[in-house]
């Protein structure tokens, strides 16, 4: 028989589990219930030995530490690489260092809830800190599945704990930009860069929305006329490994493409002849920015700029470099002049590129970059202004030492707060603006509504044909207001673009 146990201000219940074993009376979330009189504590252990000795109720079978238990967790999981680092870092940065040397059984939710409170004070974001308790929650809901506990302390009972007025979890509102922003967005970053991919790259994310890892392991195969496949993903793990993985939540999907970016991306490839590479033996749409063994020192101006900067043409500052004497000298003065004012560096994108982008790399030193105009602070060097030099619209980025003082203006911001996801927060954006169909939107985004209303909901030619309309319109709109504001540009796909808009 239970029994209750006097702890001064209150009784608390205890049942036998076993000879020489007892356990305490408990709420859903695992904590202990305090009773007020010894009676109601004698019948609530009662009801829970009752429970046992007919068979409802499982008595846990080991006391095993969650430090213990995480690592015969680890090895019972067949899940994707990607999911699996995830886990790993919640597990092993967050949950470890704090219930580690805890016995699976002795874990409470005050126990859960002082954690959180102590990492949300680092300060890390509340979304952070939810994803990790989720993956708590995940851990120890096995633990109850097997008879290690009886109840899940990291259930988030609603409304409990939570002050009044504005929800703490509530993560700030994810920036967007227009089509105009997208146009603007993407020819910075070709110009930061010294190439035309970032530009292509930037209207495609704009354009169809898809995710990140899609866009790195979008392969050429998978472009077709009137369409983009999404098939495969490449997921950046920690060691640096680019894992080819199917896209998320298994969202395969033909994205229609207009016929304006249906052609950007055929002339892309064309131009750049994509070759397999050493990682996956397969050829992608792009490839990274940086060196893949430091021989590509420093991507940024341009040939075709420095003929830009100085009113003449490529084949005359080729001259200037390789047959000075066949130039006037005030033309090859012109030129150097120009060479100096962009930093630009002879042979600089003679070596190997990395074969595939760094997400960190890519969102660090190109979009934050284009997107506000500065450039991140790194070691003792503080966030600064883009220096550019202002010819031609909207100049180029001053490379090399002493750029900052070659410098005649710097970038204004774009979007302050865009990230590359917040394209995608763009491209829907934009389709709701032209009264998109809900589920339309869904297909393009890779999204899945298993609703009544979705399932008896479908997508037709028309529809279809409406959207890539729209879209159509809204970057023939942006090449129009950009053009009005140079009719050319330093990056030349962009350039060829403005011109037969002439």
């Amino acid at each position: 028989m239970g029994y209750a146990e006097n702890l001064g201000s209150y009784w608390r219940g205890r049942y036998k589990l076993a000879p020489g074993k007892y356990a305490t009376v408990r709420d859903a979330d695992g904590d202990a219930i305090r009773f007020r009189t010894k009676a109601a504590a004698k019948k609530a252990a009662d009801a829970e030995e009752a429970k046992l000795l007919a068979g409802t109720k499982k008595a846990p079978s080991e006391r095993i530490t969650f430090g213990a238990y995480v690592n015969r967790w680890y090895a019972a999981q067949d899940l994707a690489a990607s999911t699996m680092q995830n886990y790993r870092r919640h597990i092993e940065e967050h949950l470890l260092p704090a219930f580690e040397d805890f016995a699976i059984a002795d874990i409470l939710s005050t126990d859960i809830a002082a954690w959180e409170k102590r990492e949300r004070a680092v300060p890390y974001a509340a979304t952070s800190v939810k994803t990790w308790r989720a993956t708590l929650h995940l851990i120890l809901a096995d633990a109850v599945d097997e008879g290690l506990r009886e109840s899940n302390p990291a259930t988030k009972r609603r409304g409990r704990g939570k002050r009044a007025g504005r929800s703490r979890n509530r993560g700030p509102e994810k920036a967007v930009t227009t089509a105009l922003g997208i146009l603007l967005l993407a020819e910075r970053m070709a110009l930061l860069s010294g190439r035309d991919d970032e530009f292509v790259c930037g209207i495609l994310k704009g354009y169809t929305g898809m995710r990140w890892g899609e866009i790195v392991g979008l392969e050429t195969e998978f472009v077709r006329p009137k369409s983009i496949r999404v098939e495969w993903q490449l997921y950046e793990l920690d060691t640096g490994e680019l894992h080819r993985c199917p896209p998320k939540d298994d969202s395969y999907r033909d994205i229609d493409a207009p016929d304006f970016l249906a052609a950007l991306l055929a002339s892309h490839i064309a131009r750049t002849k994509p070759k397999p590479c050493e990682c996956h033996g397969l050829a992608y749409v792009f490839r990274g920015h940086g060196a893949a063994n430091g021989s590509v020192s420093r991507p940024g101006a341009k040939l075709v700029d420095v003929a830009r900067r100085a009113g003449v043409s490529t084949g005359t500052v080729s001259n200037v470099l390789n047959r000075p004497g066949a130039v006037a000298e005030p033309t090859r003065l012109k030129v150097l002049e120009a060479i100096t004012d962009l930093g630009y560096v002879r042979n600089a994108g003679a070596g190997e590129l990395a074969a595939h982008w760094r997400r960190s790399g890519f969102a660090t030193w190109l979009f934050r970059p284009a997107a506000t105009g500065r450039y991140p602070g790194r070691g003792n060097q503080e966030e600064h202004p883009v220096p550019v030099v202002a010819e031609p619209w909207p100049g180029i980025p001053a490379r090399g030492r002493g750029a900052s003082k070659r410098a005649e203006a710097c970038w204004v911001p774009i979007a302050p707060g865009l990230t590359p996801h917040g394209l995608r927060h763009t491209h829907k954006t934009l389709m709701r603006e032209v009264g998109t169909p809900p589920k339309l939107m869904d297909e393009r985004m890779g999204h899945e509504d298993g609703s009544v209303q979705a399932r008896y909901d479908h997508i037709t030619a028309g529809m279809r044909q409406a959207l890539m309309t729209a879209l159509t319109g809204m970057w023939e709109e942006a090449l129009d207001a950009r053009r009005a504001m140079s009719p050319g540009s330093p990056v030349g796909v962009l350039d060829a673009l403005l011109r037969a808009r002439g």
